[in-house]
């Protein structure tokens, strides 16, 4: 048993939403890049070695 060949409307539909699905992606890549490279670049946010909560030595 075979399938029916499909209809050239269906083929194009399917080439479409490919496309669609390719664009999506790549936007959702770019904004990710983006926000990785925006926060990855600013020192505020980077907190290595912050002591500033824990208490002097000496007292508890």
């Amino acid at each position: 048993m075979s399938f029916p060949e499909q209809h050239e409307l269906h083929k194009r539909r399917f080439g479409r939403n490919l496309g669609l699905g390719v664009a999506l992606g790549s936007f959702v890549v770019l904004i990710f890049a983006l926000t990785v490279v925006k926060l990855g670049s600013d020192p505020s946010l980077v907190r290595i070695n912050d002591t500033s909560n824990q208490p002097a030595e000496g007292e508890s």
